[in-house]
């Protein structure tokens, strides 16, 4: 069960880490995804940053607690963006078929993140 748990953290980590080159490299991308109210590049490029960088931190055993922590955070922060997608005429994620798939993992997430945070120190 370790070796499938530390598989599944590593993965959450690159997956992390691919997603922020994404929004650097390709930041046209995302545009639909952030309301128009928010500063859209700055918060493309932001988040960019921070997840490149948690998702570093997640693979690095000195950074790993407070790396998941702000994933957590992260992930948090991003679920009221995937609600207001299920209720937008229409979802930056393509159809309200798939912004309801996304709204629940959006909640696995959170709570995996939470658990990389919880066992942070036990991950190697």
């Amino acid at each position: 069960m370790k070796i499938i748990t530390n598989i599944l953290t590593y993965v959450f980590a690159a997956i992390m880490i691919l997603a922020g080159i994404i929004h650097l490299i390709k930041p046209a991308i995302y545009i639909v995804m952030v309301p128009a109210f928010l500063p859209v590049y700055s918060v493309i490029y932001i988040s960019g940053v921070l997840e490149f960088g948690i998702g570093l931190g997640i693979f690095l055993p000195r950074f790993r607690s407070i790396a998941a922590l702000l994933l957590f955070i992260m992930m948090g922060g991003y679920l009221p963006l995937h609600i207001w997608d299920v209720f937008r005429e229409k979802p930056a994620i393509g159809s309200h078929e798939l912004a309801l798939v996304r709204l629940p993992i959006q909640f696995v997430l959170i709570i995996w993140a939470w658990f990389i945070y919880k066992r942070a120190k036990f991950l190697y």
